[in-house]
């Protein structure tokens, strides 16, 4: 039987779309707290109220963005969050007081929340379905090449002292051009649905709950890791070069992504995301011994802390497009949004509490506990999806 093919202009567009989208996101992301420490003077669990306060806002829409896209047309949808999303950036250009501040990021995770489930619902919309776990993990990839580009951009640009309004504007212009690419993908026409009664599993996909629980879990260490990782390469000494650590995570995230893909297909889904659990274990415990490796060997200390986001990048590209996958075969057609958002949902979560939890460990002591506490919750996460997870999904997948 000859394979269906993968690579549209419609997928490239929605790929370039994701990428751009994902770049402004990821270009500010590692300055935010230099802002809002430098414009603000903001610091500690008060940092971490004002940049969580995006995810619990994005984490808060999706289950609603998840019906809406199982009941009306996607594209539409899609298009208006995107546009949204980028306006904001001009805002940030305007914010003068950090009230405003958290005002606007409140309404940028609301955008990102929608614009995120629907885009990740188009692509499993356009592809075909037997190549749906290499799709989602080329579409993933797109992500990881701009959490490789963009931190490490913006990192550079603040080192460089240019100003954080040039920032938000490149961020803006970033997401213009991706908001052109979005406009041109060519979405199957979905007719709106008649809708049974309102109930939960509309908003939330009943039989993913123990996967989200999981999946949560491990959002955690990634939400501490993601933003204040720059911040503890320069406590323990590393203090030029930390842009360099999140392009080897997301050289880690695109090599693993190209093979993991492949066997999510082959229905090799709970081994895929095993494997990864247990390596993201352990480099979450490296992680935190880096403080200590620095201080006996600091040449080898800091080979040490690219290695494991070498490492971090592998275990999460490997479980990413597989924990997708699960989530969308224990769901119905007419459920992917709702299962895309779930999905998401589950991660934004344990993102908003990493950023809450890594800004107040890191004010009582230092990032290298909080990373320490990150492992453990990995640990607790392979067990359960050992346990609980892998086995529900077995008895309740749909495909």
């Amino acid at each position: 039987m000859k394979k269906e093919r993968l690579v549209t202009p419609g997928y490239c567009l929605i790929i370039a779309a994701n990428f751009l989208l994902y770049f402004g996101f990821y270009l500010l992301m590692p300055v935010l707290p230099f802002y809002l420490t430098e414009i603000f003077h903001t610091e500690g669990t008060m940092m971490g109220l004002a940049l969580s306060c995006y995810t619990i806002a994005a984490l808060t829409i999706r289950p609603f963005s998840g019906y809406l896209l199982d009941t009306f047309a996607r594209k539409p949808l899609y298009l208006l969050a995107y546009f949204v999303f980028m306006c904001i950036f001009a805002g940030y250009m305007l914010a003068g007081t950090l009230i405003l501040f958290v005002m606007l990021r409140v309404i940028h995770g609301v955008a990102f929340g929608t614009v995120t489930v629907s885009g990740n619902t188009l692509v499993i919309d356009i592809t075909p379905s037997a190549r749906r776990g290499e799709a989602l993990g080329y579409y993933g990839l797109a992500n990881n090449t701009a959490m490789s580009i963009g931190p490490m951009v913006g990192l550079f640009m603040h080192d460089a002292g240019i100003s954080y309004n040039l920032l938000f504007l490149f961020a803006l212009s970033s997401c213009l051009l991706g908001f052109v690419c979005a406009n041109l993908v060519k979405a199957p026409v979905k007719a709106p649905v008649k809708r049974d009664p309102i109930s939960l599993d509309r908003f939330i996909l009943l039989k993913g709950i123990p996967a989200g629980i999981d999946l949560l879990l491990l959002s955690i260490p990634y939400g501490m890791t993601s933003t204040y990782v720059a911040m503890y390469a320069k406590q323990i000494g590393i203090t030029s070069g930390s842009g360099l650590f999140f392009t080897c995570m997301a050289v880690g995230m695109a090599v693993s992504r190209i093979f993991s893909g492949k066997q999510v297909d082959k229905g090799r889904i709970v081994t895929v995301i095993l494997l990864g659990g247990y390596l993201v274990c352990l480099c979450f415990f490296g992680l935190s011994a880096c403080k200590w490796v620095m201080s006996a060997m600091p040449d080898a200390g800091q080979y040490v802390f690219y290695l494991i986001a070498l490492l971090l990048g592998i275990g999460f590209g490997t479980m990413f497009p597989a924990f997708n996958t699960l989530f969308v075969n224990l769901a119905p057609n007419s459920q992917r949004g709702t299962a895309t958002s779930t999905y998401l949902t589950s991660w934004d979560f344990g993102i908003g509490i990493g950023l809450l939890l890594g800004g107040y460990i890191g004010q009582l002591t230092t990032l290298n506990t909080a990373y320490l506490v990150g492992g453990c919750l990995a640990i607790v996460s392979v067990v359960f999806f050992k346990i609980k997870v892998g086995p529900h999904f077995e008895r309740n997948k749909l495909r």
